[in-house]
């Protein structure tokens, strides 16, 4: 390549203690010089101005050169000033590049882009890399050599090794080793081969394992064994990685369900209540969450932390307003209470429809739910659903600690267990069973909240768990919290394991007439319920 000597050239500079280190701020006006000239007429004036600019040290010169090779680079035309460029509806938002000053918007006729060649592309692909690789922040370097991988020719390989002497971070020269080592796949030498096969085994980079495949036809048979080792190697950790992100994702939807089934289990093991507005009250937490974003549009990134109490209160003083207003006349009726409560569902889903709007509403997830943890080239783990697994078991955690550790837990456990005998000491188990169902009901809220993250919020958002929800909580034994954990979390990781094979709908088939015939077996589930009212 052409102008692939400059890598060499400041790999020079660098190992040689010319090239000034990144913390000494070259002057402004020799930036503000180079900048102007990259708006040269012809492409070799270009090319020059790019090379006078990577010999300046300053802290924009690596922006103005990736919004070079984006595009985004142009000229005013009313002062030649240049200018970085990004979409607007009225046209383009424009930015210096000197100063960093925001000039307002433009229209598109009024400024006129820095034009480049395939060229120049390269050379400020090589330019880029040269620089950041000289940069002392890890994180930089580390992905500079990543974008050597596979850009890197035999010219100015022996270069880059000279400067991977100079490395000490183990993470940045693995990286580089990897670089060199698909450039040693070219060399006419098995024995070279060979030792590059060495260096990328397991390597999971795409471009690794289209260049071992490619080994595959080399004339050499002891090449084409040592890339198919290889490939075998990186394959075995393709399957691994695999496993643990079908993992995550099943834990993430068992967490889903857990938080979802969790206040039934409440529900239905001290009060024997067959809730099936237990969705509805799902479905208000979610949008609760978009009325506390409507209530406070500049505050998104603290928003969601809002909405988890306001969602708890909103579905709590519903489920209470439920129990006292319908469901205590109806106690020992679970029949009833069942089309009781689906009228309920039925009643909550048109007033949402009503009062807010029978179409989809827009939840904005916080900058620090989004993205995702890239942990490497096969394997990432989205935010949101690492955060709602942690929210669920701490959401468990603490129900498990209130029942166990305070007044009002141990008396529901002792009307789940024994309702007459609680009675007979004093316990007023009306008032529990009222409190019982708005803790469940606000633990419903709260699964809104999570589930506002990572599906649309609508009136039939409740819908679509409700089914779920009751087969966690038969699976893991009714009023059993660790049963609901358990079931929730099994039935999750189960159906994204079953998913490839079958489809989702025929997993939730199979799903469904596995715990039809494991409760055959085993009629309270998993975790049975204790006491005498488990014998009811």
């Amino acid at each position: 390549m052409k102008y692939f000597s400059f890598l060499t050239f400041n790999l020079l500079l660098f190992a040689n203690g010319l090239l000034l280190p990144s913390n000494a701020h070259a002057d402004d006006s020799n930036f503000a010089a180079g900048v102007a000239a990259l708006n040269a007429d012809g492409f070799d004036a270009k090319e020059a101005a790019i090379a006078k600019l990577a010999a300046i040290d300053h802290p924009r010169v690596i922006p103005v050169l990736k919004a070079m090779l984006a595009g985004d680079l142009s000229s005013r035309k009313e002062d030649d000033r240049i200018v970085i460029v990004a979409d607007h509806p009225e046209g383009y938002r424009l930015t210096d590049v000197v100063s960093g000053e925001e000039l307002g918007v433009a229209g598109k006729r009024d400024v006129s882009k820095v034009r480049i060649n395939n060229s120049i592309r390269g050379l400020l692909r090589e330019t880029i890399a040269s620089l950041s690789l000289s940069n002392p922040d890890t994180k930089i370097r580390l992905a500079a050599a990543g974008e050597l991988l596979g850009n890197l020719d035999v010219e100015s390989a022996a270069e880059v090794r000279r400067y991977l002497d100079a490395e000490q971070h183990p993470r940045v020269r693995v990286a580089m080793q990897a670089a060199l080592a698909l450039v040693d796949l070219q060399s006419e030498d098995p024995h070279t081969v060979i030792g590059a096969v060495g260096v990328l085994r397991g390597n999971l980079h795409p471009q690794v394992r289209g260049a071992l495949t490619r080994l595959g036809e080399h004339d050499d048979p002891e090449v084409r064994r040592h890339a198919a080792k290889a490939l075998s190697s990186i394959q075995t950790k393709l399957d691994f990685y695999s496993f643990i992100e079908t993992l995550f994702f099943g834990l993430s939807l068992g967490s889903i369900l857990v938080l979802a089934a969790i206040g039934l289990a409440i529900t239905f093991g001290v009060m024997k209540v067959i809730n099936m507005a237990h969705g509805e009250l799902i479905m208000l937490g979610a949008y609760t969450t978009y009325a506390i974003q409507q209530m406070f549009p500049n505050h998104i990134e603290l928003s969601l932390l809002m909405a988890v109490p306001a969602a708890f209160v909103v579905s709590g003083l519903a489920g209470v307003a439920i129990e006292r207003g319908v469901i205590r006349f109806l106690y020992g009726r679970p029949l009833e209470t069942l089309l009781a409560t689906f009228g309920i569902s039925l009643i909550l889903q048109q007033l949402v429809r009503t009062v807010v709007s029978a179409q989809n509403v827009t939840v904005v997830t916080p900058q620090w739910l989004s993205g995702s943890w890239q942990i490497n080239p096969v394997l990432s783990l989205t935010y949101n659903r690492l955060y709602i697994l942690i929210f669920a078991l701490m959401v468990f955690a603490g129900l498990m600690a209130l029942l166990r550790r305070t007044p009002m837990g141990l008396q529901m456990r002792a009307v789940s267990q024994n309702r007459a005998m609680a009675k007979a000491v004093g316990i007023r188990t009306e008032w529990v069973d009222a409190l019982t169902f708005g803790l469940g009901s606000g633990i419903a809220g709260i699964a809104g909240v999570a589930l506002s993250q990572l599906t649309n919020v609508g009136p039939n958002l409740g819908q679509a768990y409700i089914i779920d929800s009751f087969m966690v909580v038969v699976f893991g034994g009714v009023g059993n919290l660790w049963g609901t954990l358990v079931g929730g979390l099994t039935l999750g990781v189960g159906n994204k394991f079953l998913e490839p094979m079958s489809g989702a709908v025929l997993a939730k088939i199979l799903w469904l007439v596995f715990i039809i015939l494991f409760i055959q077996k085993r009629p309270r589930g998993l975790f049975p319920q204790k006491g005498r009212a488990a014998e009811d």
